[in-house]
């Protein structure tokens, strides 16, 4: 188990069936575990961008008789504060110090290797492999489908939506696709929900990396894989997802015999070629 003040948070999240509301709340608190035991309902609200009164109903579907039994509960089972020194940094070293945070939360799920390597033999499997990501999460699907062709044979980039994307899921697996991967960050757009939705009914495994177990997706995913993304600057930043794709491509690799031969080619014609500088 998670021993981390979020992952505390997450598994006391788990089994309840939340309002996107609610996610919205559940997912803040993750992103602020340390400080969480310390918010009033207001100063909660104010951080999610929900009202007051939505952090009662939140605490009370979690079986709690009002906020203030929450935050009892969780200054018994979190009881350290905020980081002492904290205010010294200014706003952009907390943006980096947050994704810090993030990347170790990381690494803390990843303690249990199985999701993971469970994720690489699915889309390892699958022939073609649709990578999925619109707006904010295009450049990270479109980052790992460049490094996944270098090992696998078929990769297809699903980064626009509109009328043609349910068309190239739909040719992804007349053409024998059995698996999809997708990234997911916020905003979260419909259409993915909705792609995602569609993919599932065209027999397709979901495999997504999102921001939160509780991102409006996770109801259309068969296997959810979450990294937080930043949210200390003007625009979110998104470490833990890039660094999360990296690793499963990693995973898909140990389940393709000929990738390390396939990296070797892609060496030797690189090298023949001029292709870089250095």
């Amino acid at each position: 188990m998670n021993d981390s003040p979020g992952g505390r948070l997450q598994a006391l999240f788990e089994g309840h069936r939340l309002t996107p509301t609610q996610r919205r709340i559940a997912h803040c608190m993750v992103r602020r575990a340390a400080d969480v035991p310390f918010l009033s309902s207001v100063e909660l609200a104010d951080l999610a961008g929900v009202s007051q009164p939505s952090v009662t109903r939140f605490a009370v579907a979690l079986g709690f008789d009002g906020y203030p039994a929450l935050r009892k509960h969780l200054r018994e089972v979190a009881p350290a504060g905020p980081a002492a020194g904290e205010s010294a940094f200014n706003e952009y070293q907390q943006a980096v110090l947050g994704e810090i945070d993030n990347l170790r939360h990381l690494a803390e799920l990843l303690a249990d290797p199985g999701p993971v390597e469970r994720a690489g033999r699915l889309l390892a499997g699958s022939r073609p492999l649709p990578v999925l990501g619109l707006r904010a999460a295009s450049s990270q699907a479109r980052g790992f489908a460049y490094f996944a062709a270098k090992v696998h044979p078929d990769v297809r980039l699903l980064d626009e939506g509109g009328t043609m994307l349910t068309d190239r899921i739909d040719a992804a697996v007349r053409a024998g696709a059995s698996a999809l991967l997708c990234f997911a960050l916020p905003r979260h757009p419909r259409e993915v929900v909705e792609a995602l939705a569609y993919a599932r009914e065209a027999g397709l495994t979901v495999v997504t990396v999102a921001d939160s177990a509780f991102a409006p997706v996770a109801a259309h995913s068969d296997l959810l894989i979450p990294a937080a993304v930043g949210t200390g600057l003007a625009f979110d930043t998104a470490c833990a997802p890039m660094l999360l794709g990296r690793v499963l491509l990693e995973a898909i690799c140990d389940e393709l015999p000929d990738a390390q031969a396939r990296l070797e080619e892609f060496d030797t014609a690189a090298a023949a070629r001029g292709l870089f500088a250095e």
